[in-house]
């Protein structure tokens, strides 16, 4: 997919308006990629999360669009609104991206959208985007963030699409056992991706009070 600045296409002001305006001294795609706004411990979260609040309902599809088509901090900002705001019409177009797995870090965000729409086809798109990249043992690409996200969507939807991939030998633990230091790390278990996921999402209903 070509990357294109927003300015090209007649929305030069929606990434100072969305993705690098600051918050606490810090950008905010910044903020979001790290999830400092999860931490007790960060005191600008209620400020921090007011705005994308208003930013997830006011942005226009265009101007998310146009987002999209760019690098990865904008992809991921989007992604983050789009999820919050619940924007389903963006489904195939997040998976597509997804899939495809261009560009660094904006992959976590739409599995993170994915999860929020919370429907079988975003599980079928989670599913996919594994059976994919999940053999590749040599990638580290977005595989712990569609992990998490699928089995949240497992959770909730009474399905069991990840029964396979996490399965004891199988191959999520194949994927892991590639690089000798990350076997039996905490971080790479199944329970911690899904509860990181969930963390991500029952914040945002959090802030949308949904």
């Amino acid at each position: 997919m070509p990357f294109q600045h927003p300015k090209e296409i007649g929305y030069g002001q929606v990434v100072e308006s969305y993705v690098t305006r600051m918050h606490a001294g810090l950008p905010r795609y910044l903020v979001l990629n790290g999830g400092r706004f999860l931490s007790p411990r960060w005191w600008h979260t209620t400020r921090f999360t007011r705005h994308p609040i208003d930013d997830a309902a006011a942005i226009t599809d265009e101007e998310l669009e146009a987002l999209l088509g760019y690098e990865w901090r904008s992809r991921l900002t989007a992604a983050w609104l789009i999820g919050v705001d619940r924007r389903e019409r963006f489904r195939a177009r997040i998976g597509d991206l997804l899939l495809a797995s261009e560009v660094c870090y904006s992959g976590g965000a739409y599995c993170f959208a994915l999860a929020r729409f919370g429907t079988h086809t975003d599980a079928e798109i989670l599913t996919a985007y594994l059976d994919r990249f999940l053999p590749r043992t040599d990638l580290r690409y977005d595989q712990p963030s569609a992990l998490g996200a699928l089995l949240r969507l497992d959770a909730h939807l009474g399905t069991h699409h990840a029964d396979r991939f996490i399965q004891p030998g199988g191959p999520w633990d194949q994927w892991v056992n590639a690089l000798t230091h990350l076997r039996d790390h905490p971080d790479y278990t199944p329970a911690e991706q899904h509860r990181w996921t969930d963390l991500h999402c029952d914040f945002a209903n959090g802030w949308t009070h949904a």
